[in-house]
């Protein structure tokens, strides 16, 4: 690789490291598989860097490398997870007590989704993605994320913790009136409301 497609990379990987381990971590469960995982998406393509650079978007290749890989994982081997309520490069801001307590009911709500069902959730309301961008990540039809992602709501809108507090913060309302803040919080936000209000 030449020096300066060798300097595009590393800022690449500074740029999104932290964002790439956070997907990688919903995906997996794990704060160890999930920088694992990263690293071996992003040696991918580093051998295709040449290629991806020049596209559109370099991210969402990485980010269909890194859905990729963990389906790898999944089929080599059956793999226990456990998601806490703290995902790794998480922001240091003040949170009340409840407000973690919510997001570890969420992340281990997730844990409980069948593989595709959580990629397409994460994809969908964590990362934003719409559902064409979501299906192109996967290599399935648009048709097929909106059944996957309407699965999955519904199987996290009855996991205790979520399902009986339809009031918590987080939902549609609070969601709407939430100030800017970090990405990883609106993210949270945009998968609870989804729970809380249902899916459109």
């Amino acid at each position: 690789m030449q020096a300066e497609q060798e300097d595009r990379f590393q800022e690449f990987v500074r740029a999104r490291w932290s964002r790439l381990v956070r997907t990688a971590y919903l995906l997996t469960g794990d704060v160890h598989h999930a920088e694992d995982l990263t690293q071996t998406a992003l040696a991918k393509a580093y051998r295709s860097w040449r290629r991806i650079s020049r596209s559109d978007n370099p991210e969402a290749y990485v980010r269909r490398m890194l859905v990729s890989c963990n389906s790898d994982r999944f089929r080599k081997r059956r793999v226990t997870e456990a998601l806490t309520a703290a995902p790794p490069e998480r922001a240091g801001r003040d949170e009340g007590a409840g407000r973690v307590e919510e997001r570890g009911s969420l992340l281990a709500g997730l844990a409980q989704l069948p593989p595709k069902q959580r990629a397409v959730v994460v994809l969908r309301y964590w990362e934003d993605l719409s559902e064409a961008e979501v299906a192109d990540v996967l290599g399935c039809s648009p048709g097929t994320v909106k059944s996957q992602a309407s699965k999955g709501l519904a199987k996290l809108r009855v996991y205790p913790g979520l399902a009986a507090d339809r009031t918590a913060p987080g939902g549609r309302g609070q969601e709407r009136g939430q100030e800017q803040g970090q990405r990883q919080g609106h993210s949270q936000v945009r998968i609870q409301g989804r729970v809380q209000g249902g899916s459109r």
